[in-house]
């Protein structure tokens, strides 16, 4: 099936940005935003309040009614991990039969340790769950900037139609049937790049960074393995590739987090409501532990946001443990 009439749900920074680069693949494009102001702003003035200086083109429509948004061939939803589950309820009644619901949001659910297509799956029966994650700043892709995601669903086919749907010149999907990989992938990065942001803001160098991020990804393929992902999965855009991209960027809410906390803030001293890995962290390390899986640098993470732990105490127990083989 070609998808020519997509709607985005959700118009922040990430979700104006997907909106521009679906109206750059020529399709018809619905964006449907949930907060007044910011709704306002992007029917006026044809500007996010969380994108500012990237104008949203004429062509793409701001939906009053969620409804309206609905009746598209292919959904983009855009909120936040912890907002998937609102959403999905308040769209599955809206919904036609088999209405692909693409993902787009990094996490696991809190309480309930559920992925994100799993939510959907739940809330929204009408719904085909698919995911959409990589390396990626809305920035750049607003403005258009090369950028490679990957974008998974159980159907090869279906994967790969939504793909070609949303392509572009400046941005490449690749498709996946390894829903589980993609979702992991994305989820336990963010958790990785608060410690990558911890090392740059206690000033521990370049030698400690490049540790930090290599050994954060042995814990997150790990984990994937434990979990059903497969491996190049895990080597690829969604796991590799995001997690270099987020523990070296102060574009990443998470990685900023990471700096803050490095520099002596506390945790509830920082504005953390879109750094998915704080809430993402708790719930990371507990599934890891129903497996048996280590993760001693997500646990450091989950010490330090709850406070358990000082960061120089969680640095030295990093650095004390057990010297052994490279795995």
């Amino acid at each position: 099936m070609a998808f020519e009439d997509i709607a985005v749900i959700g118009g922040g920074a990430w979700g104006t940005a997907l909106a521009l680069t679906c109206a750059r693949a020529g399709r018809k494009v619905t964006l449907w935003e949930h907060d007044v102001a910011n709704a306002e702003s992007l029917n006026k003035k044809r500007t996010s309040l969380f994108l500012p200086g990237v104008r949203v083109d004429d062509d793409i429509v701001i939906a009053a009614d969620l409804a309206d948004a609905a009746r598209a061939q292919a959904i983009l939803l855009v909120v936040p991990a912890q907002a998937v589950r609102g959403a999905s309820q308040a769209l599955s009644p809206l919904l036609a039969a088999a209405t692909p619901v693409i993902v787009c949001a990094k996490g696991i659910e809190r309480g309930t340790k559920k992925f994100m297509t799993e939510i959907i799956a739940e809330c929204a029966p009408n719904a085909v769950p698919a995911i959409l994650s990589g390396p990626s700043f809305a920035a750049d892709v607003a403005r258009g900037m090369p950028t490679a995601v990957t974008l998974a669903a159980p159907d090869g086919n279906l994967a790969a139609a939504l793909a070609q749907a949303i392509g572009s010149t400046g941005f490449r999907p690749y498709h996946s049937t390894d829903v589980r990989g993609v979702e992991i992938g994305g989820a336990a990065k963010n958790v990785l790049a608060i410690a990558a942001g911890v090392v740059a803001g206690r000033g521990l160098g370049a030698s400690a960074a490049a540790a930090l991020t290599t050994r954060g990804f042995a814990e997150l393929a790990r984990f994937g393995k434990a979990y059903g992902a497969k491996a190049e999965t895990m080597m690829g855009l969604s796991g590799l590739g995001d997690l270099l991209l987020t523990c070296s960027s102060p574009q990443s809410r998470n990685f900023s987090f990471g700096v803050a906390l490095g520099r002596g803030r506390k945790p509830s001293e920082i504005h953390g409501d879109l750094a998915e890995g704080v809430f993402t962290a708790p719930v990371l390390l507990d599934m890891a532990r129903d497996r048996g899986v280590e993760m001693p640098i997500a646990a450091a993470v989950a010490a330090l946001l709850e406070e358990r732990m000082s960061v120089d105490t969680a640095i030295e127990s990093l650095l004390t443990r057990p010297l052994k083989a490279e795995e």
